[in-house]
């Protein structure tokens, strides 16, 4: 094993052997070189005041070379916040400024050793990188039935680990504490689960309640307490847009620090937050350690990003960066906010008006992008098709009975027409119409 790994490894080792022991081979083999072409570029970039010809990038008058068709285009900024390569854990500033954003949305945070930020691209990038940190053939990764299809490919294709069900929703149309905690408490023998929280969830856009939150992170300490490593990470894709009385953060706060067997990482980004899908920059977080260890976690995250991707993509760490800067950020924020509940709550109110009968009930939902229909007479896959076929609507089946909505998409106006759609569409399945 190099050195380097070896150092940090011991780092881990001697201030929480639990996380240590939580580390894939992967996790445990990767490092962040420190002598080669990283560390020589920055020591020039530093001294070399002559000529410096270390970087691998290409330069004209001073700063980087560039095409002017596409400079034109991007004129508000300098070219070397643009062409140059990002640093493999991303700007310095970004990742500063994202830390102070998130201390002030998770109050929870206050008094909470974190670490810095590091870069991802985007929130797969940085499940990603937690499955090759910590995923291997055979571990228990416990998600509900109900969740994004990536986690299988990132966990259980990518990596080889157990994808571990629970239903969603209890009896109560509650989060499923009592679920979550007999799938943990079931990896005993294991003595190692990996714990994936989406809030608000895709797709059923559920965020739990205040008192739902403290049993979720009762069930993750009860399962601490029965000797388990638990590596629990808040996929917190969908932050901020909470429409309801639910928790209004994440629960990262919470579960840092919560136990010497637990782990909590944090995996958010601009994507949904700044409605920037199309920039492809993310952030992963680390909470509840010492300095060292969360030092040595970083590094670790920073490894592996050199080894895949080298690094994110600069110019758009600029745009994001120039925007959480803004005075004006915060108020337009709100503006989307606002239409974003406003189509939340006109669904609602459309769901619950009767005009449907009883075709299908919906689950409970309160926050995010989505909600979903559960049809009780017909399959979701004829509907789907129908409503493409026939409509022109497009719709997301998932099993035999869930229609996944994106109202995120739809103009408030319209959303009537929509669902008067998928409800012509489910009698017409239902009257034998394929």
């Amino acid at each position: 094993m190099n050195p380097l790994a070896q150092q940090l490894n011991e780092t881990l080792n001697r201030e929480n052997p639990h996380v240590a022991q939580m580390l894939s081979g992967l996790g445990k083999a990767i490092y962040l070189p420190k002598v080669g072409i990283l560390s020589q570029s920055a020591e020039a970039k530093q001294k070399a005041n002559l000529y410096n010809a270390t970087i691998g990038i290409a330069t004209e008058n001073g700063i980087p070379m560039h095409l002017e068709v596409i400079q034109e285009t991007l004129s508000a900024y300098e070219p070397k916040d643009i062409y140059e390569y990002a640093p493999p854990g991303g700007k310095p500033e970004l990742r500063s400024v994202w830390r102070d954003k998130m201390l002030v949305e998770n109050p929870s945070l206050v008094g909470k050793q974190i670490s810095l930020p590091v870069v991802t691209n985007a929130i797969t990038h940085g499940l990603s990188i937690v499955s090759d940190l910590f995923a291997d053939v055979g571990d228990a990764v416990i998600v509900p039935d109900k969740n994004w299809e990536n986690y299988e490919l990132t966990f259980n294709i990518r990596r080889g680990a157990e994808m571990v069900n629970y239903p969603l929703y209890d009896a109560d149309n509650r989060f499923n504490s009592a679920g979550l905690r007999d799938a943990l408490l079931a990896q005993k023998e294991r003595g190692k689960a990996i714990v994936l929280l989406n809030f608000p969830i895709n797709p059923t856009g559920y965020t739990p309640g205040i008192e739902e939150g403290q049993e979720i992170v009762a069930a993750i300490r009860e399962a601490a307490e029965a000797g388990i490593n638990v590596v629990v990470v808040t996929d917190d894709a969908y932050f901020g847009l909470f429409f309801e009385d639910s928790l209004q953060e994440s629960l990262f706060g919470q579960l840092s620090g919560l136990h010497e067997r637990v782990l909590a990482i944090k995996v958010d980004g601009a994507t949904k937050e700044e409605y920037v899908w199309g920039f492809r920059v993310g952030f992963i977080t680390f909470g509840g350690l010492p300095e060292a260890s969360l030092s040595a976690l970083e590094q670790k995250t920073t490894g592996i990003i050199r080894a895949t991707i080298s690094s994110g993509p600069h110019p758009s760490q600029t745009f994001i960066l120039r925007a959480l800067k803004s005075p004006k950020f915060n108020e337009q924020k709100e503006q989307k906010f606002q239409i974003m509940k406003g189509r939340a709550n006109k669904v609602k109110q459309l769901l619950d008006s009767g005009r449907y009968g009883e075709e299908w009930t919906y689950y409970p939902f309160n926050s995010g992008y989505f909600m979903c229909l559960k049809l009780l007479y017909v399959e979701s896959e004829a509907v789907r098709q129908r409503l493409l076929n026939t409509y022109g609507v497009g719709a997301i089946a998932l099993g035999t009975t869930d229609l996944r909505v994106a109202f995120s998409c739809i103009e408030e106006a319209n959303l009537e027409d929509l669902f008067d759609k998928i409800h012509q569409a489910v009698l017409d399945v239902k009257a034998g119409k394929s």
